[in-house]
C-alpha cells in the first residue's frame, strides 16, 4: 500500500495554472489531494505549454488519458505515451485555439508486481528522498542537459544558461514526435523513501540542500510539500508549481 499527496499552485506571477497532477485516477490543478492507493497505479505531473488555455487543456487531457492505463508486466508504457501524444495532436489540429498545444509529463508507474518505473517526457522531474539524501531519478529532455552530458557546460551553468528553457519535443508537438523515457527504478521503492514528482516551477528554484532539509522535517508530507512550494516562491519562482509525493505505508 502507498500514500500519495499532490498540490498544485499557480504561483506568484502567473494568472492561471497550466500544470496538473494525477493521483488515484483523479486529475487536479487547483487543489490538494491525499489518497492511500495500492499497486498497480500511476501518479504523475504534467506541465502544459502553448500559452493561454492551451497548456491547461494539454496537461489535463494527457493525465486523463494516462489515468486509464493499468501498469502491468505486459504494458508498453512508451507506446501508451505515444498514443496520448497522437490524441493531443489530433485535438490541437481540430480545435484552432489549441493548435500545437503541448505538455511535459513525468510519472511514477508501479505495476502489479510492485516494480516501479520513471516515465518521462520533457523536463518535469522525479526525485527519490532516501536516508536524508535527495537524488534525481528522471533525466531532463532538454538542451542544457545534452550540453552538460557532452561536457560543454557545468552543473552550475545549467541553472543559468540562456537556453535552459529549451526542451526536446513533448506530448502534442506537431513538428516532431517525443521520445518517452521509461526506466525501472533500481531497488524499487522502500519503506522510508519519498518519491517526489514536480514541475520545473519547483525544481528550478529549490536546491538539493533545501529539498533535504524540508523533507527531513517532522511534519506530515502535505505540509512538507507546501513548504517546498513556498520556498520556491520565496526563491523567485515565476512559474506554476506542482508537486506530488509518494511513500510506502
Amino acid at each position: 500500500m502507498y500514500y500519495c499527496c499532490g498540490i498544485s499552485d499557480k504561483g506568484a506571477v502567473r494568472t492561471h495554472n497550466e500544470d496538473a497532477y494525477l493521483v488515484n485516477k483523479i486529475v487536479l490543478s487547483k487543489a490538494q489531494m491525499e489518497s492511500d492507493i495500492s499497486a498497480p497505479f500511476i501518479a504523475a505531473v504534467a506541465d502544459g505549454v502553448g500559452g493561454e488555455a492551451s497548456g491547461e487543456i494539454a496537461s489535463r487531457m494527457a493525465l486523463e488519458l494516462l489515468s486509464a492505463v493499468k501498469p502491468g508486466k505486459r504494458t508498453d508504457l512508451r507506446a501508451k505515451l505515444l498514443s496520448v501524444h497522437t490524441k493531443l495532436k489530433r485535438y490541437g489540429i481540430t480545435h484552432g485555439s489549441s493548435a500545437n498545444m503541448q505538455t511535459t509529463l513525468c510519472a511514477l508507474a508501479v505495476d502489479d508486481s510492485e516494480r516501479a518505473y520513471v516515465v518521462n517526457v520533457g523536463d518535469s522531474r522525479m526525485y527519490r528522498f532516501r536516508g536524508g539524501i535527495i537524488k534525481q531519478l528522471s533525466r531532463d529532455q532538454s538542451l542544457v542537459q545534452l550540453l552538460y552530458e557532452q561536457g560543454k557546460i557545468t552543473g552550475e551553468e545549467k541553472k543559468t544558461h540562456a537556453q535552459r528553457n529549451v526542451i526536446f519535443p513533448v506530448l502534442g508537438n506537431l513538428s516532431d514526435d517525443p521520445d518517452p523515457c521509461v526506466t525501472e527504478i533500481e531497488g524499487g521503492i522502500k519503506k522510508g523513501d519519498i518519491i517526489i514528482i514536480c514541475s520545473d516551477g519547483l525544481s528550478d528554484y529549490i536546491t538539493s540542500g533545501e529539498f533535504e532539509e524540508i523533507l527531513s522535517m517532522p511534519m506530515r508530507l502535505p505540509k512538507r510539500l507546501r513548504r517546498l512550494i513556498d520556498t520556491a516562491i520565496d526563491n523567485g519562482s515565476t512559474d506554476n508549481i506542482t508537486v506530488v509525493g509518494v511513500s510506502v505505508i
